[in-house]
């Protein structure tokens, strides 16, 4: 396989770092979470720099949830992503990964990769939706998004479902827009047929 750079996007519960663990095995890639990217540019960045990416700081899960309507939070996840966006360049951009790799997260979104000039050759991206609302509540209220589900009120819950099927609904409409893929997962094996056939590595 030619040298290629692998992006992931989609809403939290849709399986993005599963699947980027079974694509990274199939392919031999390595991968990373814009999740970790996102604690380093924190880290080494500033306020003034990166501002998207404060917005929860020294926020409980209940405080954040509630101060914040679910629009506003799909809206600052979104601008997030462009707070990141950096550190996914620099990857790209990075003769480290010799056979290319694997780069997953919220932060991966259609309008940064259509609008990406690093390496764009050598980039592919797909972006995972999952709309089965119930399976996303099974998820929230067992997991968490923002902390462990068992740190934080169940009606509190209730906010993370719904920034996260509206971040799903808008990343599918941006997909669509941009003329990027997106798979509708069904958490079964078959997902990571899908997602090979339709990057045209399967």
């Amino acid at each position: 396989m030619q040298r290629c750079f692998i992006l992931i996007g989609g809403a939290p519960t849709t399986g993005k770092s599963v699947m980027a663990r079974a694509l990274a095995a199939r392919l031999g890639l390595p991968w990373i979470s814009t999740d970790q990217l996102r604690s380093v540019a924190k880290r080494y960045g500033s306020k003034d720099r990166y501002p998207c990416l404060y917005d929860s700081a020294g926020l409980t899960a209940e405080e954040f949830l509630t101060r914040y309507t679910p629009q506003q939070v799909c809206d600052m996840e979104f601008k997030q992503g462009g707070d990141v966006w950096p550190a996914v360049e620099a990857l790209l951009a990075h003769d480290a990964w010799e056979k290319g790799g694997i780069i997953e997260g919220v932060n991966i979104l259609p309008q940064l990769v259509a609008e990406n000039k690093v390496n764009p050759g050598l980039v592919r991206a797909v972006f995972l939706v999952d709309l089965d609302e119930e399976r996303m509540r099974k998820v929230v209220y067992t997991r968490g998004l923002y902390d462990d589900a068992a740190n934080y009120a169940d009606d509190v819950k209730e906010s993370e479902v719904g920034w996260a099927m509206m971040f799903a609904r808008r990343l599918q409409a941006e997909a669509r827009e941009y003329g990027l893929p997106c798979v509708q997962v069904g958490k079964t094996g078959a997902d990571v047929d899908e997602v090979l056939r339709v990057l045209n590595l399967g």
